[in-house]
């Protein structure tokens, strides 16, 4: 890790960005008070928002953070596509009583408008994801003394990110709940995502930027492993998802552990883009029929996630969770952060006494 990253926080663990109001300040400022990087969401907010959240977490916290944007989408959508899914869940409207929303209520997430205030205000560490910022935004952010990661998931999508000037890259493999960081979204490459821990090994082979490593990572020992195969940090989100600073609704929490929701996939039953969520009736009835239309079928689905969660149904809700979901702890984050960097001391110390050779010398 370059020193520039390796200064602003003691222990290589990061919080992941969680949009849709899980990574509230008060999470990310007991992450980055414990020695971690606390990281804020701007996904889905506007400017002003993601300014507020900004000036509060700064009021929280004088330790170094993060702030994640979602990048512009291309216009690709098939219109009639989302016209047929949005039949299909006429039924889902009728039963949560709710109109569905507007498809096409919008494409870059006030991009420029959270550009300014970043460049304005400049924060220690910016993310980005679904794309690569062009090289002068991500040189505007160095000048202003930003720190600038962004998503890949493939070793192509690490050679643009270092092609575009980004000071590290955010390796993040299939087991990561949320949406894949994707930088184009094609339809037939779903189900082929790459593992972490080759993902790392390959990324490490194709570009020379620091690692972040990202997907499923929930204990100390699996930070260490992701360190051995070549990561310099760690970014770790559902682990987070469950501590009470989170501002995850207490249904999504209760499911992470939740008997009745046993297994994660990748769906794009309720954005349009593939992201990994518990498997749940939402999913099932409707996961196999949603075109890849991002973000208008987020738009269309919001107001029945919102209504399913006032209502308590955690059946119609988007549970993002990644695949180690049920390893997770139900610690305040400051003290998860201790535990982890406990487990990582622990791991590591572990793996320095194995003699060199193998166990079969």
């Amino acid at each position: 890790m370059s020193s520039a990253l390796t200064d602003l926080f003691p222990h290589p663990i990061v919080q992941a960005p969680m949009a849709g109001g899980v990574s509230v300040p008060q999470l990310a400022a007991a992450v980055s008070e414990a020695g971690g990087l606390g990281f804020l969401a701007a996904g889905y907010k506007t400017a002003d928002g993601m300014y507020q959240e900004i000036k509060q977490l700064r009021g929280l916290t004088g330790r170094p953070f993060g702030v994640n944007l979602f990048m512009p989408q291309p216009e690709y959508a098939d219109a009639a596509a989302v016209d047929v899914y949005a039949h299909q869940l006429a039924g889902e409207a009728a039963w949560y009583e709710t109109e569905l929303g507007d498809p096409d209520s919008g494409r870059d997430d006030g991009y420029d408008a959270k550009l300014a205030v970043l460049l304005d205000n400049p924060v220690p560490v910016a993310s980005f994801h679904f794309g690569v910022p062009s090289g002068e935004v991500l040189e505007s952010l160095r000048r202003a003394g930003t720190f600038t990661l962004v998503t890949a998931t493939t070793p192509d999508e690490a050679l643009a990110v270092q092609r575009a000037g980004a000071d590290a890259v955010i390796a993040q493999g299939v087991e990561a709940g949320g949406h894949q960081g994707t930088h184009r979204d094609h339809p037939e490459t779903d189900g082929t995502g790459i593992g972490l821990l080759s993902l790392i090994a390959q990324i490490r082979e194709t570009v020379s930027l620091p690692i972040v490593a990202a997907g499923g990572i929930m204990r100390g020992s699996q930070i260490a492993a992701a360190l051995a195969a070549g990561a310099s940090a760690a970014q770790l989100g559902t682990a987070f998802l469950a501590t009470p600073e989170s501002g995850a609704n207490a249904l999504h929490k209760q499911a992470l552990t939740n008997p009745l929701f046993v297994r994660t996939e990748l769906t794009r039953a309720f954005s349009g883009r593939p992201a990994r969520g518990l498997v749940n009736r939402f999913m099932r009835e409707h996961g196999p029929y949603a075109p890849a239309a991002y973000p208008e079928v987020h738009h269309l689905t919001s107001p029945l996630r919102k209504k399913a969660a006032a209502s308590g149904d955690a059946q119609g809700m988007a549970l993002w969770a990644g695949q180690g979901h049920r390893m997770a702890r139900e610690l305040p984050a400051g003290q998860l952060v201790e535990v982890l960097a406990a487990e990582l001391d622990a791991a590591a110390t572990a793996l320095s006494a194995v003699p060199k050779g193998g166990a079969g010398r």
